[in-house]
């Protein structure tokens, strides 16, 4: 049996994607995202979030408000090449990441990896689940709207559970009507 063929036959994966966006014609650079995501090689998109208006967390002051998201995707892809897909497209989508001052900063698209089934891994470039998921109601509000049970690996917390124990830490999530 080759490689490709058993590549091909491994079970899919569940992966939890946060999407971000706060330069441009915010709700349409998540959709083109959503678009792309769905394109990808051996990826399917299952189900996206609604978008959810925060404030910027870190990085410059003076920024406009975020639009987030968040999807789930089945894959056959490993993570380092959802990961490049995600990169590749965040450029294909205006993203200069060179140009980006400081971390956090404005962006017309961010496409994390925040959870990647019962997957803990800690690499220079790709750290899962998402090493600051657990403090970020921004990325932890779309995905409780997608998987409220899925399991944070490391503190074995629900996404719902993270959420409500983040509580009012003056990080304003409002979800936008469709």
């Amino acid at each position: 049996m080759s490689r490709l063929t058993m590549a091909h036959e491994k079970r899919p994966a569940l992966a939890l994607l946060g999407l971000g966006s706060n330069i441009g014609d915010r709700a349409a650079n998540l959709r083109a995202a959503l678009a792309g995501i769905a394109a990808f090689p051996d990826c399917r998109l299952l189900k996206a979030a609604g978008i959810f208006q925060t404030r910027p967390v870190g990085g410059a002051p003076g920024q406009d408000d975020f639009y987030n998201t968040g999807c789930q995707v089945e894959t056959r892809l490993p993570p380092r090449e959802l990961l490049a897909n995600a990169q590749r497209l965040e450029r294909e989508l205006g993203r200069r990441r060179e140009s980006e001052a400081a971390p956090w900063g404005p962006r017309t698209l961010d496409i994390d990896i925040l959870l990647w089934e019962d997957l803990i891994l800690d690499e220079p470039d790709l750290t899962l689940p998402h090493p600051r998921l657990e403090e970020r109601a921004f990325a932890l509000a779309p995905l409780a709207e997608l998987a409220p049970d899925a399991v944070h690996p490391a503190s074995r917390l629900t996404v719902l559970e993270l959420l409500e124990r983040l509580g009012n830490n003056n990080e304003i999530v409002c979800r936008l009507p469709l």
